[in-house]
């Protein structure tokens, strides 16, 4: 007897449909999966027997052949557990056949028929969406999350009998339904803001520069400065996350099972990986290639602490994704493309000891020793970061300010009147942000007037600025002009921009 169910393989952070068939032969009782199917799916055999007899069915005692379509694609985790469970029965006549054509199955049995969550639930549900299937069964938990895909229906199980019955035509399974705007409006609040923040208000500037235009940022400052409590605040006033954004971060998620019960990311995400990360656990990787720290930080914020601490060859495989907005992991068996188009906040001391810039405190390096520190962060690194800003130790008046200046949701909307001028003017070249222009791109709008021109010479001759700085320079002036509505960069644009090259005039 053979049987046919629809299921899904995750492949970077998309799924593909998968046809497990089962076939029932005469001869000695064995299991054996084939498929490229990995570890996790090849010990499933021993779930699936111990559900199948403790939801009171009969296990067939032949020869079970289980293949996993198409056959050059690796199956790996445990979510095949209930598509090959039903086709077993299936295949045995004790489910009716015609009615598994209309659904995809995913979901992980433990010993006793329940069923378990799984990662990647929300590719799933678009790939029987794409498939044109009628609906996707699953497990419960994930059923929520499944449901922002509309038109198509999902339903959310708990155990091995209620799939059963619901193919049999006996109960029918509540479908699940979630309203997306609401969820959207429900989950978009942040936690923090940076009326939290005291004094710093230049930083804060350059913050509201850095969101406005999209412009990867690096702060030096003595430890206790607010840089990490800045950085962290920084998604608050980065401009409204869409629908459609939302829905890229929410898969990204759900593939690596990072969605906490959370229906969709309504917010944008913030990273701080640890500065021991491998260069796979930053860009992505592994044996089965997985999305790593710059696909989580999608559409939000990558946050390194201490940059100087990451490893070297860690910090020069952020090249890539910082400049095309994606990355690519390749393999023997294939290459996997995952976005990655992330705003880059680093975070450094300005010394070893971290008090050189520190007025209260003296600083015991000596120049070769801050150099060396220094010297740790790549030339091409520090190209692709447009603002520099020193984070000075704050003084006491300023803690014990009670003044809590403005408000993320303030500085947020002069962010979005900036980056919708931005959305406008590069709406035919298919970038959205000052931050992604190329040379051509600066040419046309970054023309400045004869003042600004002067103070661009000073900055490169006399200043001693590098010639990379010239372009980033002309990008941060663009934003700036953006965010006071001005059509024409002015010399307080250029002076301006040209202070956040902190690190350019001391290397």
């Amino acid at each position: 007897m053979l049987a046919k169910v629809n299921s899904a393989a995750l492949y970077g952070i998309d799924a593909l449909r998968v046809e497990v068939e089962i076939d029932l032969a005469a001869g000695l009782p064995q299991l054996a999966t084939v498929g490229l199917a990995e570890g996790a799916v090849k010990e499933s055999k021993d779930r699936i027997r111990a559900a199948v007899k403790n939801c009171g069915y009969s296990f067939p005692a032949k020869k079970i052949t289980i293949n996993l379509a198409p056959a050059d694609i690796k199956k790996e985790g445990s979510a095949y557990d209930l598509p090959m469970a039903v086709g077993i029965l299936a295949a045995e006549g004790l489910i009716q056949k015609d009615r598994l054509r209309d659904y995809l199955l995913v979901g992980e049995l433990s010993l006793d028929g329940e069923i378990k969550p799984i990662r990647g639930a929300l590719p799933a549900t678009v790939a029987a969406k794409r498939e044109g299937l009628k609906g996707i069964i699953l497990p419960e938990v994930n059923s929520r999350e499944a449901a922002v895909i509309q038109d198509i229906d999902v339903f959310g199980v708990q155990r091995l009998s209620q799939v059963v019955e619901f193919l049999n035509g006996g109960n029918a399974l509540p479908e699940t339904r979630v309203d997306l705007a609401g969820l959207f409006n429900l989950h978009c609040q942040y936690q923090s803001d940076f009326n939290d923040v005291k004094g710093q208000q230049h930083v804060k500037r350059a913050l509201e520069v850095a969101a406005a235009g999209a412009h990867n940022v690096i702060l030096v400052g003595p430890p206790g400065s607010g840089k990490t409590m800045l950085a962290k605040r920084l998604p608050t006033i980065l401009p409204d996350l869409t629908l459609s954004e939302a829905l890229e971060c929410t898969k990204i998620h759900s593939v690596m099972g990072l969605l906490d019960g959370k229906p969709i990311i309504a917010t944008r995400p913030f990273r701080s990986p640890h500065h021991t990360i491998s260069d796979a656990g930053l860009v992505g990787g592994g044996t089965v290639p997985k999305p790593g720290e710059v696909s989580l930080a999608h559409n939000g914020v990558l946050f390194l602490d201490e940059l100087p601490e990451f490893k070297r060859n860690v910090l020069e495989v952020l090249r890539q994704p910082l400049e095309d907005g994606n990355i690519t992991v390749s393999r023997a068996v294939g290459s996997i493309n995952y976005p990655a188009s992330f705003m880059l906040v680093a975070a450094m001391n300005p010394c070893p000891c971290g008090f050189f810039t520190d007025p209260q405190k003296e600083c015991g390096c000596t120049p070769s020793q801050i150099q060396r520190y220094r010297s740790r962060v790549s030339g091409p690194l520090l190209d692709r970061i447009d603002i520099q800003v020193e984070v000075p130790a704050l003084r006491y008046q300023e803690l014990a300010s009670r003044d809590a200046g403005e408000s993320s949701a303030l500085i947020r909307q002069r962010v979005n009147t900036a980056r919708s001028i931005q959305i406008q003017r590069f709406q035919k070249r298919g970038i959205h942000a000052n931050a992604q222009m190329g040379t051509k791109d600066i040419k046309r709008h970054c023309a400045v007037k004869e003042g600004a021109e002067k103070l661009l010479e000073v900055a490169i001759n006399k200043l001693g600025l590098s010639a990379r700085a010239y372009s980033r320079i002309l990008k941060v002036s663009r934003t700036i002009a953006d965010l006071e509505g001005s059509e024409e960069i002015q010399p307080a644009h250029v002076s301006e921009a040209i202070q956040y090259r902190s690190l350019d005039r001391r290397l």
